[in-house]
């Protein structure tokens, strides 16, 4: 079989007598193709050589027809998606009555500073957290979702079993106004179907579809990327959130450069799974970054299931969308100096006395935390009870039903500062200091990344030990705070995967990328191992993502 870039598949003799002929465009679609397949003179029916300019079309049978319309349009432009029905408008009606908000709470790192004092790189936590007072699934917003999925050679066998039950696990916790599209690649790439409604008969379609996979051929992400972006952006209906699902097992054998800067001005959320020893984890996380995703390591074949349904548990519970939090100085000699929010993208005023972090979409409940750092003056005068006035925090977001923008109120961080501070102000805050380490893990993960990509694994192990040093001596490793004991486990295991190269090459460069991804962006992400290993990975895990891991769970038994 032959797939042109339009999508529609032939019989491979056929379309070469046709290409033969002259021919550069779809038989079907008349869609112009950039690869015309080749192999040899074309024949007639007598055996004789046919005129190059003839018109002969070889039989082609008809594609299946999903809202196809009646004038044919090159299919390149993928805008033949379902319709939005009044199912899908009855889905959001009612929910005005449904509040979305986003709760801020604020840490500063000592409770008091002396007036006469002056503090530089001082450390406030700002916290955020989604709420939704009603959780039900019918009260959340509809998606549409395009998975694009590896079926090259390497596939073969029981990885593309496993592949396939999970993609029925997706589609059967899909709901009737959700859309799914599935993309499959090997050395092309093809739309199986476009974005359908999955209702019963849609469903039915997309679990035909997606059984009828078979493994064959190269690895060729780029193509498969740059076909499941396409559908989203040409579709003609929009659920309020979208986003792609992209897994591979081997590494890109095609030569070709995916666009980073395309994937962030496209905006859309791709989520990559590296499956397998054999991954090219540098080009998947990558594109993650890229699109404000996350990149996940599946490193036992029977965990697939689970880690889809961690990823479309999240995907199935927005709460919020277009996050920014915005930081204001409250008093004129108070300075700004930083923004520490990982993976997010911060913006500091020239006067330094503005700031905002972009976060993007927030699940529900789903928490975020981020660093101020500020230069504290002296205070010239006031009493030991005055508290001095730091930043003010607040959030703009929009609701994903009504797409309004919704400001919250100002959050003001306040700061003593007496004449002298007793030995309780002395004492460092558990959450910020809990953040600090967080930060300075995904660091140490980036740091000890690059080291070994040059070869220089002692180096690179050196580095993600050094760092656990730090952190044992801080104030919440000392209180065993349970989040800062799992980060040096997260850094303990890493450092393990680097002994030898090929155990590197094997899994740790892929752990590592995908806790560099965990952590920078405070998302669940799966970072290889058992199942039981697995479970302790559920540090930024939200009750939709928990309550979905179960079910699948349970459904494989």
């Amino acid at each position: 079989m032959f797939s042109g870039e339009c999508s529609h598949s032939f019989h491979f003799n056929c379309i070469v007598t046709y290409a033969n002929l002259g021919n550069k465009d779809c038989p079907v679609c008349f869609a112009v193709w950039k690869n015309i397949p080749s192999n040899g003179p074309a024949l007639n029916p007598t055996g004789g050589p046919r005129p190059p300019t003839s018109r002969y079309r070889p039989y082609v049978p008809p594609p299946p027809i999903y809202n196809r319309p009646s004038s044919y349009e090159p299919v390149l432009v993928f805008n033949d998606d379902d319709q939005l029905d009044i199912l899908s408008s009855s889905f959001s009606s009612g929910n005005n009555s449904i509040v979305r908000s986003i709760d801020i709470k604020t840490h500063t790192e000592f409770p008091a500073v002396p007036r006469s004092s002056s503090q530089e790189n001082f450390h406030m936590l700002v916290n955020l957290k989604s709420h939704v007072t009603d959780s039900d699934i019918t009260c959340r917003p509809p998606i549409d979702l395009v998975t694009v999925l590896d079926v090259s050679g390497s596939m073969t066998g029981r990885k593309i079993e496993l592949l396939k039950r999970a993609m029925g696990f997706v589609i059967e916790n899909l709901g009737p106004s959700d859309r799914l599209s599935v993309v499959s690649f090997s050395s092309n790439a093809r739309r199986l179907f476009p974005l359908l409604l999955m209702t019963n008969s849609g469903k039915r379609r997309a679990l035909k579809a997606v059984k009828s996979l078979d493994a064959d051929g190269g690895t060729n992400i780029a193509e498969g990327l740059k076909k499941g972006t396409k559908v989203i952006e040409d579709r003609a209906h929009k659920n309020p959130v979208c986003g792609i699902m992209l897994l591979s097992d081997g590494q890109d054998n095609e030569a070709k450069v995916i666009n980073l800067k395309e994937i962030s001005r496209l905006q859309i959320p791709v989520h990559t799974f590296g499956f397998g020893a054999d991954h090219d984890s540098v080009m998947l996380h990558s594109i993650a970054v890229g699109s404000k995703g996350t990149f996940s390591f599946i490193e036992t074949e029977g965990l697939i299931q689970d880690v889809f349904a961690q990823c479309i548990g999240g995907l199935l519970s927005v709460a919020v969308q277009d996050v920014q939090v915005h930081i204001q100085s409250l008093d004129t000699n108070l300075c700004l100096s930083q923004l520490k929010a990982g993976d997010y993208s911060t913006n500091l005023a020239g006067d330094k006395k503005t700031g905002s972090v972009d976060i993007g979409d927030m699940y529900a409940d789903e928490e975020r935390d981020f660093l101020v750092l500020v230069n504290i003056p002296v205070v010239a005068d006031g009493n030991s009870n005055d508290q001095m006035k730091l930043v003010s925090v607040r959030c703009a977001y929009k609701n994903p039903f009504t797409k309004e923008t919704v400001t919250t109120e100002a959050v003001e961080v306040k700061l003593r500062r007496p004449e002298m501070v007793a030995n309780e102000d002395m004492v460092v805050s558990i959450e910020v200091d809990r953040q600090k380490n967080r930060l300075q893990a995904a660091e140490a993960m980036s740091n000890s990344r690059a080291a070994a990509e040059r070869g220089d694994l002692p180096r690179a192990r050196s580095i993600l030990k050094c760092c656990r040093m730090k952190m044992a001596d801080t104030v919440s490793m000392h209180a065993r705070d349970k989040f800062s004991v799992g980060l040096a486990s997260d850094l303990e295991r890493v450092q393990f995967k680097m002994e030898t190269p090929s155990m590197y090459a094997a899994t740790g460069r892929a752990q590592l990328y995908a806790g560099m991804s965990s952590h920078a962006r405070q998302r669940a992400a799966a970072r290889g191992g058992s199942e039981r290993e697995h479970d302790r990975d559920r540090t930024y895990q939200t009750h939709s993502m928990r309550i979905m891991v179960d079910k699948s769970r349970a459904h494989k038994k």
